[in-house]
């Protein structure tokens, strides 16, 4: 493969994945909305982290990676730092409430 269609092929899957993330982010909005209401009903901050369902949600990722026969390494890495990153956002909305 030559320089130039090395370069269009680049735009092609460069293209082909930001239509991936067209779709994710109404998705992660929609989340992160969730995440808001969910804190709502937390009185406590212990309540922020629930390590129980955070091992039930990295053990499903991994699960259906697998048989999507993706890297289910790779694919609960990057769910649990979604879920560190809303974990950070709970703790800092926490704050601001008192």
């Amino acid at each position: 493969m030559n320089k130039k269609e090395k370069i269009k092929k680049m735009k092609e899957v460069r293209s082909l994945i930001d239509r991936i993330d067209d779709k994710i982010l109404p998705l992660m909005v929609k989340r992160s909305k969730l995440v808001n209401k969910a804190l709502e009903l937390k009185s406590k901050k212990n309540e922020i982290i629930d390590r129980k369902r955070i091992n039930q949600i990295l053990k499903k990722v991994e699960s259906k990676s697998q048989k999507m026969k993706s890297n289910p390494k790779l694919i609960k890495s990057i769910w649990m730092n979604m879920i560190q990153s809303f974990i950070d956002h709970e703790r800092k909305e926490f704050k601001r409430r008192k």
